[in-house]
């Protein structure tokens, strides 16, 4: 019966000569002694990472729950109005993954929100509609315009892609607003008193200074 010092060596034997085939460095006092092994195979696990199951094609998003709770908040304490709400979701369905950036015209914008509307025949939203709705977003600092039809997403409430991206998205926001910590992507509004969306929930996001992201 071989001893355990005997097993280990031929252990370390099948080690060496695997690493010489997969191109690893390999360590022989004599290149002479190197062997191939034959008929050797190898079985791989299926890998079980989980991956989304979302409904469409146009991917997903990530989004601060803390401001998923206050834009529902914000729509029926009537803080906002249907047009605002509307452009910013079509807006952030629309964003470049990892970038935060949405390529949308105005007319684009008013386009894409009239798709159902146009089939049904029903009530449309103008582009001087969406425009209104635009311009408070960005005093909410919600979204930024950059011109050319770039619209740059508060992606501390909303943004497609990894924690990484976003920093790197951030840092780069902090340096064109000089770091100014009431700046986009800070300071969100709108300006409401709490009392305004106090709608006998006895649970819910408690908006304030806006400087929370959930």
């Amino acid at each position: 019966m071989p001893d355990a010092a005997s097993g280990e060596a031929g252990f370390d034997d099948i080690l060496q000569v695997l690493g010489e085939q997969l191109g690893e460095a390999a360590q022989s006092t004599d290149p002479r002694s190197r062997r191939k092994l034959k008929n050797v195979s190898f079985e791989y696990e299926p890998d079980h990472t989980a991956v989304h199951d979302m409904a469409g094609d146009a991917g997903y998003s990530l989004a601060s729950n803390w401001f998923t709770q206050l834009l529902a908040q914000l729509a029926v304490a009537n803080s906002i109005t249907k047009s605002q709400l509307c452009v910013f979701l079509w807006v952030a369905g629309g964003q470049e993954r990892g970038t935060g950036i949405a390529r949308y015209t105005q007319q684009e914008i008013t386009d894409g929100l009239n798709e159902v509307a146009r089939k049904k025949g029903g009530k449309r939203i103008t582009r001087s509609t969406v425009n209104r709705a635009i311009r408070a977003l960005v005093g909410y600092k919600w979204v930024e315009q950059l011109g050319n039809g770039m619209i740059q997403l508060n992606v501390r409430l909303w943004f497609h892609g990894n924690s990484n991206a976003q920093h790197t998205v951030l840092e780069k926001l902090a340096v064109q607003h000089d770091h100014d910590p009431e700046a986009f992507p800070h300071g969100i509004g709108p300006d409401v008193h709490q009392e305004e969306l106090d709608l006998d929930l006895t649970t819910g996001p408690h908006y304030g200074t806006g400087r929370r992201t959930g």
